[in-house]
């Protein structure tokens, strides 16, 4: 990747510094930072259609270039017709450059994609300093292969940073190209 994209190297030599002077804070471990980015999706139609997750876990391979992990119920619940060990869900967790170049790719490639974007809600912060964002279909993003797909999924997306502020955190995000609303 060229190093106009390269977010992690953007952090490092620019916003570390923008960061430290905005909130005045004299130690340099104190500063916001990206930890990890976590995607995820449940899956509560895999009680009847047992192919989701395959088809979940490829897409997933194929979105961030990592394995993800199945979830599985803790406990039986009858009303869904769920039972303990049951696969209900898949996650990756991104660190590092993956979790930089998954961010690149989210910002400049996939989120432009999606129909009247107007730009991601502010309010969606979790308040310990992580932004959650849901997204209503995986179709956005190019390594998804629109004949595999026999329905459209959506999945979430979680922003973990090391700060415990929203505001912190929506300074730091926002830096790093995230586009939220402008209201």
């Amino acid at each position: 990747m060229s190093d106009k994209y390269n977010l992690k190297s953007k952090y490092e030599n620019e916003l570390k510094l923008e960061l430290q002077k905005k909130f005045n804070s004299m130690n340099i471990m104190s500063i916001p930072k990206l930890e990890k980015i976590v995607i995820n999706r449940g899956l509560g139609e895999a009680v009847v259609n047992s192919k989701v997750v395959e088809q979940t876990v490829d897409q997933f391979i194929r979105i961030t270039g990592q394995k993800p992990v199945t979830t599985k119920a803790k406990k039986s619940i009858s009303n869904f017709k769920i039972r303990d060990g049951q696969v209900i869900g898949c996650k990756v967790t991104l660190r590092r450059q993956k979790m930089y170049d998954f961010l690149t790719k989210l910002i400049n490639i996939s989120i432009p994609k999606i129909r009247d974007f107007r730009g991601l809600p502010k309010n969606s912060f979790d308040g310990r300093g992580n932004y959650t964002i849901g997204l209503k279909e995986e179709m956005i993003f190019p390594e998804v292969k629109v004949d595999n797909l026999d329905k459209s999924r959506g999945f979430d997306i979680t922003f973990v940073t090391n700060t415990s502020n929203d505001s912190e955190a929506f300074a730091l995000l926002e830096l790093l190209g995230v586009p939220f609303r402008k209201n």
